[in-house]
């Protein structure tokens, strides 16, 4: 028997996010069924709105999330009735090439994460007329319910508030694995952070748990630049520029040892400026989304290549989540990572636009949907 609930869905480009009546299909084999208690308002579902980089229209929005297992589907045996359970951008098999080699966050099971669609082609949503609507990333966390695979969804302690566990499996290994696993750092490093909404936030918190003694947090809004130096920033800036010449200062002209970009929308032009931030044998970190169509790069080669600089994309901040989301929730407990300060405000799942448009005004750093 199908459930009720009510979602946000993005119908098209240019069309805000519209709460409406569903019917959230049975969990069939390998699927599990959620009641969400939370779902983080990230940038990377707002990109369906804006055309960035959508999904195939029309989806239910969301995957970040946490919530409780209500019902399981043949075969199920990660998660059981009753647990408190948190979603996964990307599932981890356990069984290919590169989650057998350690790199799960490539798992080949992730080529359907923007079709919506389930594996037979049917949908997890349906309007009450009958209409399939797609789950964004294969999760559909803007809604009461969700129907997940297990192997997106990862069980959690209740310890952990929801919204915090919400966060966790999407911005908070993105932005921390960032500085830790994929920019490298080390003790007494300088690390700049370029935009410190929800994963710029994190990717401070991962470089100073890595150590860096410097980290400048780059933001043209000001409330955002005072709100890094609580999760560690040491200098904030407001611009590139401006954060070039700090740094330069700084290191007495070696220049920073790593620079993660973090911004909501990436753009190639900026690869240039951020790439002088970093001093010789730095890392650019690309952690950013750019829009589906930005294909074109400005950096000045023979400087770069010279310097033996390094240019390293990201996917969820290259971090193993069914071990790294463990290690994170451990400095959580231990009070080294002041998630609940990265939760800046809840809104219902009516107000869903008002928490997008309060992040487009730098009025937050990661808005929470509770339902």
């Amino acid at each position: 028997m199908p459930t009720q609930s009510r979602a946000a869905v993005c119908w098209e480009v240019g069309r805000t996010w519209e709460v409406v009546d569903c019917l959230v299909a049975d969990p069939g084999p390998g699927e599990v069924l959620v009641r969400m208690e939370a779902a983080g308002l990230c940038h990377s579902d707002d990109h369906n709105v804006t055309g960035d980089f959508p999904a195939q229209l029309p989806v239910v929005g969301g995957h970040e999330g946490a919530g409780t297992v209500v019902a399981v589907g043949t075969g199920v045996n990660r998660v059981r009735e009753g647990d408190a359970v948190m979603t996964l951008a990307l599932q981890t098999c356990g069984q290919c090439r590169y989650c057998s080699d350690g790199r799960s966050y490539l798992c080949d099971r992730n080529a359907d994460v923007m079709t919506g669609a389930r594996a037979d082609g049917s949908f997890a949503f349906t309007t009450t007329d009958g209409l399939g609507i797609g789950a964004y990333g294969q999760l559909g966390t803007f809604s009461e319910y969700s129907l997940v695979q297990e192997s997106r969804l990862m069980p959690f302690e209740r310890d952990i508030p929801a919204a915090v566990a919400a966060v966790t499996a999407c911005g908070v290994v993105t932005g921390f694995g960032s500085a830790v696993r994929v920019a490298q750092i080390r003790n007494g490093d300088t690390v700049v952070v370029v935009g410190v909404g929800g994963v710029g936030m994190s990717a401070v918190m991962g470089a100073k748990n890595a150590g860096a003694a410097q980290i400048v947090a780059v933001d043209p809004v000001a409330s955002k630049r005072e709100e890094a130096l609580a999760f560690g920033a040491t200098h904030t800036a407001a611009d590139v520029d401006q954060a070039t010449e700090l740094v330069r200062g700084l290191t007495r002209n070696r220049m920073a040892e790593a620079a993660i970009i973090t911004v909501g929308v990436m753009n190639g032009a900026m690869l240039g400026p951020v790439s002088a931030l970093v001093g010789k044998g730095g890392n650019v970190v690309m952690t950013s989304v750019s829009r589906f169509d930005d294909n074109q790069a400005t950096l000045p080669l023979v400087e770069f290549a010279m310097s033996a600089k390094s240019l390293l994309g990201v996917v969820m901040g290259q971090t193993r989540p069914l071990a790294d989301v463990d290690r994170i929730l451990a400095l959580y407990r231990s009070g080294s990572l002041p998630l609940d300060r990265l939760v800046s405000r809840t809104y219902k799942l009516d107000d869903i636009n008002l928490g997008y448009r309060d992040m487009h005004d730098g009025k937050n750093i990661r808005g929470v949907l509770t339902f």
